[in-house]
């Protein structure tokens, strides 16, 4: 029997220790213009015969595994020798052994349903799958989906309760603007008080709720619509985190090519962090923890619960915003290179200055050049 299970392409960086768990293939929507993921990718369901066959497999490569541990004296956990002495006569690719290992030494207790919208799938049917999910690993804590507000806002109270129940229970919700203007722009397909909807339903079901907000994604014209207006949706849901995805206009997405034409203007790396200043000091007085969990924010430290955290938040923005200039563009250089992981990791280095006096002779500012350098971190 082969015990392979089918994974697609993408999970939030907050799921890096979970096990994916295929639920759809691609984007039912996939219009959004700063997006490439699915980009020319047919949307399609699987079936839940499909998912529940992938989730028999991995608990059969879990319990190969384990037992194989045992008879090493290995106590569950799992070397080269074991992954040799598990796989045996199973046919199954080398490489799915090593991906339930890895799930196996974080302790198996998280999971992410893929692909880009695992709500759309009829609920008794993911009820259904997510009560044998649980069967088969009945110590996961945490499951996780990215959901679409327009999918969430469309299901019922009791609906979302019984996945709750089911042991759902956190939503990655892509809002990235709660400017209506902006979700135009972008061909979000959804409007700024759909996003509220969504997100209070689901924070009423009980889910910790992940919403996105994207820095820079009005450009110039809407900068601060952009930050004002995310900052009043995202004070009226309240969700469990808000988590920063600062724009970036990948080759061969619409942003790309609207903003070729002229028809939109990126933000400066200074411009996106004053929208995020302006953004967290307009939040109202809720409960969210910020996160900057990505590679393509240039501060990660601007994390923290709101409301007491609102106030360090400000001081590292201040604290860039006040360096020179000469200071800062070393450091979005230093960042953009994986030098610097912190503000607070800022130094003068002699690589750092060599690389940022070639960047701009070669591109002419160091903002051209980091264009050039994000296209690489999604």
């Amino acid at each position: 029997m082969n015990n392979s299970f089918e994974i697609g392409p993408i999970r939030p960086p907050s799921e890096a220790y979970s096990i994916l768990l295929r639920i759809t293939r691609n984007c039912p929507w996939n219009r959004c213009a700063f997006c490439s993921t699915y980009r020319d990718q047919k949307f399609s369901r699987r079936t839940v015969d499909e998912i529940k066959a992938d989730i028999d497999g991995m608990h059969s490569i879990a319990l190969r595994l384990s037992e194989a541990s045992v008879r090493q004296g290995l106590d569950g956990r799992v070397s080269e020798e074991v992954l040799t002495e598990a796989r045996a006569d199973d046919p199954t690719p080398e490489s799915y052994y090593r991906q339930v290992a890895f799930w196996m030494q974080y302790g198996m207790r998280t999971a992410f349903l893929q692909d880009a919208n695992s709500l759309i799938m009829n609920t008794q049917d993911l009820v259904e799958i997510l009560r044998h999910l649980k069967a088969r690993f009945p110590f996961i804590e945490r499951v996780t989906s990215y959901a679409r507000a327009k999918t969430v806002s469309k299901k019922s109270p009791e609906e979302l309760s019984e996945l709750r129940a089911a042991g759902l229970t956190r939503l990655h919700i892509g809002m990235e603007s709660g400017c209506d203007g902006v979700l135009e722009l972008i061909s979000k397909g959804v409007t700024a008080e759909e996003h509220i909807l969504a997100g209070r339903k689901a924070m009423d079901a009980g889910f910790d709720l992940s919403e996105y907000y994207m820095p820079g994604l009005g450009g110039e014209s809407f900068s601060r619509e952009n930050a004002l207006e995310s900052a009043r949706v995202l004070s009226a849901i309240n969700p469990t985190f808000i988590r920063l995805r600062s724009t970036v206009p990948l080759p061969g997405t619409p942003l790309a090519d609207i903003m070729a034409a002229g028809e939109w203007v990126p933000l400066s790396e200074d411009g996106k962090v004053r929208e995020i200043r302006l953004f967290v000091e307009n939040l109202g007085d809720i409960t969210s923890t910020i996160k900057s969990d990505h590679m393509m924010n240039l501060l990660e430290d601007v994390e923290g619960s709101m409301p007491a955290g609102r106030g360090r938040i400000l001081s590292v923005i201040d604290r860039y915003l006040g360096m020179s200039a000469d200071d800062r563009e070393s450091f979005i250089i230093g960042r953009r290179l994986g030098l610097y992981r912190l503000l607070s990791d800022f130094g003068r280095d002699g690589q750092v200055e060599a690389v940022k006096r070639e960047l701009k002779s070669r591109f002419g500012s160091v903002d051209a050049a980091v264009m050039e350098l994000l296209k690489n971190y999604i």
